[in-house]
C-alpha cells in the first residue's frame, strides 16, 4: 500500500435538535456576519426558524435562490450578496445543491483573496456550516459541482479548506423529506460508498467507511421510504449518508459518478436519480476489474451469489425507481453526447479500469 490520507478541520454534531446549536458553533468559529444559503421552501420551514433563532443577530442575510446542479449564474448572484453584506461565514440548509453552493462561495472568496483552496494547514477564508436535509453527503466533502448553463456541462473544484468547518446532522429536519427524494439521494449515498470501495486511490480509512456506509444504507433506505416518519430509520440513514460523504474525502470517484454528473449537467435530471439508474450498470462493468470488492459488497448486501450489481438493482426496484435513463426523459441524443464527453471526464479517468466511449454508451443504454 502507498497512500496519503488527508483530514480536515471539521466538527460534526449529530442528534435530534442539534440545529439549535448553530449559534454556538458560529461563536466558536469567531464569525459575526452569517448568510443563510437555502431554497425558498427551506427558508419557509419551521426548522429554519429555529436555526435563525439560534444564530440571532449573526444572521444578516439570506440567499434563497439555490437551484439544482448549481448553475454558474446562481453562484455569481450569491457572491454579490456575500461581498455587499461583508459576509464572514455561510450556513447552508438543504440538499446537495445547497451545500455545493455554500462550498462554491467559499472557493471563490478564497480565490478573490489570492489564496489557493487546498492548503491542508490553511484556515478557510469563509467558514461554512452545513445542515443537510437529504442524503447527498456533500456537506462533509471538500469539493463542489457547478454547471455551465451555456455548454450544459457540469464540472467541479475545491480543496482542503473548502470542506465545511461545521456540520449539523439533525434527523428531525429530514422527516418531511418526500419518499422519492429520500430514495434518490439515498442511492446517491450508496453510490459514494460503492465507488469509494473500488477507488484506486482509496486509503484504508476510506475503505472501512465505504463498507460500513454501504451496509447501513442498504439496510435502512427501504425503511425510510416505507416509513418516512420513523425517526430511527431517518437517523440511521443520515448516519449512512455521513459515512458515504466521509469516505469520499480520501477516495476518487469513477465511471458511475462521472456519467451521473455529465447526465445531470446536460439534461437537468436530479443527481440522485441519475445515480440510482446508473449504479448497478457501473458495478457490473467494473466487476471483473475489482472482483474482491464486488464479492465483499455483495456479502454486505446479503447476496450469497456474489452479484453486487444484482443486489443494487434489486434495491432500486424495491424503492420504485426507474431502471433506464430513457424512463427519466433522457433521449438518445443526450446519451450519445454524454458518452462522447466521458472520455475527457476526470472522474471517469480514475475508474478502476479504462472506459471507452463505447463502454460509456453501453452503461448508459443498459437495461
Amino acid at each position: 500500500m502507498n497512500f496519503t490520507h488527508v483530514s480536515y478541520a471539521q466538527q460534526i454534531r449529530f442528534g435530534c435538535g442539534v440545529i439549535t446549536e448553530a449559534g454556538q458553533l458560529a461563536q466558536e468559529l469567531g464569525v459575526e456576519r452569517v448568510m443563510l444559503v437555502t431554497t425558498a421552501r427551506g427558508r419557509a420551514s419551521a426548522a429554519v426558524q429555529r436555526l435563525a433563532a439560534s444564530l440571532g443577530e449573526r444572521l444578516v442575510a439570506s440567499f434563497e435562490g439555490v437551484r439544482s446542479h448549481v448553475p454558474e449564474s446562481t453562484v455569481r448572484e450569491a457572491l454579490e450578496v456575500v461581498h455587499a453584506q461583508r459576509i464572514d461565514a455561510v450556513v447552508s440548509f438543504g440538499g446537495g445543491s445547497c451545500a455545493d453552493l455554500g462550498k462554491a462561495l467559499c472557493y471563490f472568496v478564497e480565490r478573490d483573496r489570492g489564496k489557493s483552496a487546498g492548503g491542508v494547514l490553511q484556515r478557510p477564508a469563509l467558514p461554512h456550516i452545513a445542515i443537510p436535509t437529504t442524503y447527498s453527503g456533500a456537506e462533509v466533502t471538500p469539493f463542489f459541482g457547478m454547471t455551465d448553463e451555456v455548454a450544459r456541462r457540469k464540472s467541479g473544484a475545491g480543496g482542503a479548506t473548502i470542506a465545511p468547518a461545521g456540520v449539523l446532522y439533525d434527523p428531525e429536519v429530514t422527516l418531511d423529506l418526500p419518499a422519492l427524494i429520500s430514495a434518490e439521494t439515498g442511492m446517491n449515498a450508496l453510490a459514494h460508498c460503492v465507488e469509494a470501495a473500488w477507488s484506486p486511490s482509496r486509503t484504508v480509512e476510506a475503505e472501512a467507511l465505504a463498507y460500513a456506509g454501504a451496509e447501513r444504507i442498504y439496510r435502512w433506505l427501504p425503511q425510510v421510504v416505507r416509513r418516512p416518519m420513523d425517526l430511527e430509520a431517518r437517523s440511521e440513514m443520515l448516519a449512512g449518508a455521513l459515512l458515504g460523504g466521509r469516505c469520499l474525502q480520501n477516495a476518487s470517484m469513477g465511471v458511475h459518478h462521472g456519467l451521473a454528473q455529465l447526465i445531470g449537467g446536460r439534461t437537468g435530471i436530479a443527481h440522485g436519480l441519475a445515480n440510482a439508474v446508473i449504479l448497478a450498470h457501473a458495478a457490473r462493468f467494473n466487476a471483473d476489474a475489482v472482483p474482491e470488492v464486488t464479492a465483499r459488497l455483495a456479502a454486505v448486501f446479503g447476496r450469497r451469489d456474489g452479484d453486487a450489481a444484482a443486489a443494487i438493482d434489486d434495491l432500486r426496484a424495491r424503492l420504485g425507481l426507474p431502471a433506464r435513463l430513457i424512463d427519466c426523459g433522457v433521449g438518445a441524443e443526450d446519451i450519445a453526447a454524454v458518452a462522447r464527453l466521458s472520455v475527457e471526464n476526470a472522474a471517469v479517468a480514475k475508474n478502476p479500469k479504462p472506459v471507452t466511449e463505447q463502454d460509456a454508451l453501453a452503461i448508459l443504454n443498459a437495461v
